[in-house]
């Protein structure tokens, strides 16, 4: 969900932390003497993020800015036990969630878009909110986040991928007013890219065998049938 139409560009008000995240691209760019000291971090409901070094009430989270998880990137090897945990709990074959972090990301869990959306698979803040992410720096909070958000996306438009992944870029309204791939030049090529990493990983994985298809509708691979359990929007 990176720089997408229909996209609101969000401020991001900082206290006591000179900083500005979506311009600098993340906690990565804090000064040596800024990192050294502890970090916290408040989503406000509104969507709005906080960043302190002197939390004023218990909301904050500490952020482990030393942790792995900021390294530049991850290996997909890295994120596999992540991915399948993941999308075996969402019933999505884990090479649509790797198509989605490759095309959102490109694996780099510290990622911020100009729009504000955050990490390997550019959560807005609203969305982490409502998929009940606390830190969208964390791969596993942000996977487990963008993975229940597809899914829930896949149910709403009645698993057509497309649609789903286009509702991912631009937004669920701007699908809902056309019913359709919306006219707009970036979300298309968005969801062309998705699936071009998607049918790569699945012949990669052994899924699939190489052979042309529609350019918005690649092979499907064996997946987990359906239950009641899965989320609807």
């Amino acid at each position: 969900m990176a720089t997408t139409a229909g996209r609101t560009h969000r401020r991001i008000p900082l206290s006591i932390v000179a900083l500005t995240l979506a311009g600098l691209g993340g906690l990565a760019c804090i000064s040596p003497a800024v990192a050294s000291a502890e970090i916290y971090q408040y989503i406000g409901p509104n969507g709005t993020i906080s960043l302190t070094n002197v939390p004023s009430d218990a909301r904050y989270r500490k952020i482990d800015i030393e942790s792995a998880r900021f390294h530049s990137t991850l290996s997909e090897r890295e994120l596999e036990p992540v991915i399948k945990r993941h999308s075996s709990r969402q019933q999505l074959h884990p090479a649509l969630i790797r198509a989605v972090i490759k095309a959102e990301s490109n694996f780099d869990p510290r990622a911020v878009s100009r729009a504000g959306a955050i990490g390997l698979m550019q959560l807005m803040p609203q969305t982490a909110l409502r998929m009940d992410v606390r830190d969208m720096y964390d791969p596993d909070e942000n996977v487990g986040g963008g993975t229940k958000y597809l899914r829930q996306l896949l149910d709403r438009f009645h698993g057509n991928l497309p649609l789903a992944l286009a509702a991912y870029n631009a937004g669920e309204t701007v699908v809902d007013r056309y019913q359709a791939l919306p006219p707009i030049d970036e979300t298309r090529q968005y969801v062309r890219k998705v699936l071009r990493y998607y049918r790569t990983f699945l012949v990669r994985d052994g899924v699939i065998t190489e052979r042309p298809v529609s350019q918005y509708a690649p092979a499907a691979p064996a997946a987990a049938p359906e239950t009641s359990e899965t989320s609807s929007r």
